[in-house]
């Protein structure tokens, strides 16, 4: 389906992709010019879900100018040159012993034991390479490490340095802004729970930024020497715990020591790439070098101080260049879980979700809420809650009854400049599916069987038109749902409890047998466990509702699922009845 502008209330892609077309013709006037828009990951540990959005933000606005015409170079610049800053906790195959690396390249620090790539970065970014694959993210991915080994920024590192005292009196600025900042806070403090609480949850929030290189602010101020915006990485121990001592303007010589092993050595700048700018000089030097138009940033650089509202005095008055549409994005949660952070162990990856939900889904996420809207993804429950809305999305586009913004949104989850994105040939509803496999463990014969019976007028042929979906719903089952809340479908009838039932539920339990056959699909079965009730209350089959009759549907539905699965709840019962099968359910119900 293809996109078209929406009004700037509606869409918030289109209305990004017309400032950020509208900037790059004022750029190059008279032109139909090459659009630059960039991301920056660290791979310092497992990239999340949050860092994801530092790449759909840019991916759906250059997706959109791509559709109106336009070439447009989406860059990821990889931070993989930058520091090693500590062991993440819950990381397999690595122990304390890694923190001996803290301080060198995280292409020069080893990757987790067992993996199968050279170093800790490239193991890192192998998995979200996947998956922005898998999610139709089209980009140019740069390696930092290879960037400035290479001598690609000689130039704008000499430059840098030419005018560093330039640089440092710019940083002064926002240093005193950042004094004058922390100490309104410190006056402020103990005032109020509620501003203790907003404080701590402001804490958990930029910690919540680490992972990504914009999240290592600093400036390369502190040495006695003076200050220099470049760090050697130490040709003794590989570290950047060095010091730079002295630096000669004429003849780029620079000397430096380092603190961890001692090591001290003096080598022409013009020569030498084992080092990289800091990193708020390093950024705004990116942006002029690559020409960037349109760039997002987290919360974090909302502050004064922070890396990308001093970048954009650097990039203007040191290198010339101009500073990006950057637009904040807000966080992205999990349910149940905490805000999230690479550092720590355990927090769910683009790989993780896309073991759960089809791509086109997890997109869909990102495009229907503004970059400072924050939103949470399902590995809970509510995933089935998700799949739903989906669902009932997709009907709307289908029948023409869908909003203009949830059109766009949807549209823009579904295909790319460069098509559309596979999907599942036969959505089922993803609940249906998740309790179907739970039920038969995945035995295929079996879930092609029910899945068959819950339409006979348009009966599956093959699992293969459920997949990928049916995959997603099992993944979810077995990985996330706990093994206590697993259904396990009674191997003999409870002859206690069906001997303890009084004439009314014997009653009920015959009037649902009698029923099973003529009602043998999902809608049937839904009619038939709601509508005995009512027959058994003297009303008919499709009453409305009232109070009393819900009570009574409520001890219905509790007693056939101590009958089945030895619990008061589980699965929606016409599902859990087709998957248990007539003949079975007979057996159990005492029929």
């Amino acid at each position: 389906m293809p996109i078209v502008a929406q009004s700037t209330e509606t869409d918030w892609v289109s209305r990004f992709a017309d400032e950020v077309i509208a900037e790059a013709e004022r750029r190059a006037p008279g032109t139909k010019p090459l659009v630059v828009v960039a991301s920056g990951l660290s791979p310092s540990g497992p990239i999340h879900l949050g860092n994801l959005r530092e790449v759909m933000t840019p991916h759906l606005v250059a997706d959109e100018i791509r559709r109106r015409g336009y070439e447009v170079r989406h860059l990821i610049s990889w931070d993989d040159y930058d520091r090693y800053r500590k062991v993440p906790a819950g990381v397999p195959g690595t122990d304390t012993s890694w923190s001996e690396h803290i301080g060198k390249p995280l292409t020069s620090v080893p990757a987790p034991a067992g993996s199968a790539y050279p170093n800790w970065a490239e193991h890192f970014k192998a998995a979200m390479t996947e998956s922005l694959a898998e999610m139709g993210v089209t980009y140019e991915g740069i390696s930092q490490t290879e960037q400035y080994t290479s001598g690609v920024y000689r130039e704008q590192i000499l430059h840098a340095m030419r005018h560093r005292a330039d640089i440092d009196a710019i940083l002064d600025r926002y240093r005193t802004k950042d004094k004058d900042t922390k100490d309104t806070k410190d006056k402020g403090k103990g005032k109020t729970p509620q501003k203790q609480a907003q404080k701590k949850a402001e804490e958990a929030e930029l910690e919540a930024a680490e992972g990504s290189g914009a999240a290592a602010e600093d400036d390369g101020s502190g040495g006695s020497a003076g200050y220099f915006p470049y760090k050697p990485y130490c040709g003794g121990c590989g570290k950047d715990l060095t010091t730079v001592t002295a630096y000669d303007d004429a003849t780029t010589e620079l000397t430096y020591t380092c603190a961890e092993c001692g090591f001290s050595e003096t080598v022409a700048l013009s020569e030498f790439n084992r080092g990289k700018l800091v990193w708020k000089v390093d950024w705004p030097m990116r942006w002029a070098y690559e020409g960037v138009v349109f760039e997002p940033s987290g919360v974090d650089h909302s502050s004064p101080g922070s890396s990308f509202v001093v970048g954009g005095q650097i990039v203007r008055e040191i290198f010339g260049g101009v500073q990006p549409i950057g637009p904040m994005y807000a966080f992205v949660g999990i349910s149940g879980m905490a805000k999230m952070s690479s550092s720590k162990g355990g927090v769910p990856t683009p790989a993780d979700a896309l073991k759960i939900m089809e791509a086109p889904l997890l997109r869909w996420l990102y495009a229907r809420r503004r970059p400072n809207q924050s939103f949470k993804i399902a590995f809970d429950q509510e995933i089935q809650r998700l799949y739903d809305e989906w669902d009932a999305l997709e009907r709307k586009v289908a029948d023409g009854s869908v909003l203009p913004a949830d059109a766009a949104a949807y549209a823009r989850a579904t295909t790319t400049a460069a098509g559309e994105l596979p999907r599942t040939p036969r959505p089922l509803p993803y609940r249906t599916l998740a309790s179907v496999v739970d039920i038969t463990a995945g035995a295929e014969e079996q879930t092609l069987r029910i899945l068959s019976e819950l339409d006979p007028e348009r009966p599956l042929s093959s699992l293969a038109e459920a997949r990928p979906r049916l995959d997603r719903a099992e993944n979810w089952i077995t990985s996330q749902v706990p093994a206590e809340a697993r259904t396990i479908v009674r191997a003999e009838p409870d002859e206690e409890l069906l001997g303890s039932l009084d004439e009314e539920g014997r009653e009920s339990l015959r009037r649902l047998l009698e029923g099973l056959d003529s009602h043998w699909s999902l809608d049937g079965l839904t009619t038939l466990v709601y509508g005995v009730p009512k027959v058994m209350a003297g009303l008919e089959p499709d009453a409305k509702p009232t109070p009393e009759l819900k009570v009574a549907q409520r001890a219905f539905f509790a007693l056939l699922y101590r009958l089945l699965v030895s619990r008061e709840t589980g699965p929606r019962l016409p599902t859990l009845l087709l998957a248990v099968g007539a003949d079975r359910v007979r057996k159990l119900l005492g029929g």
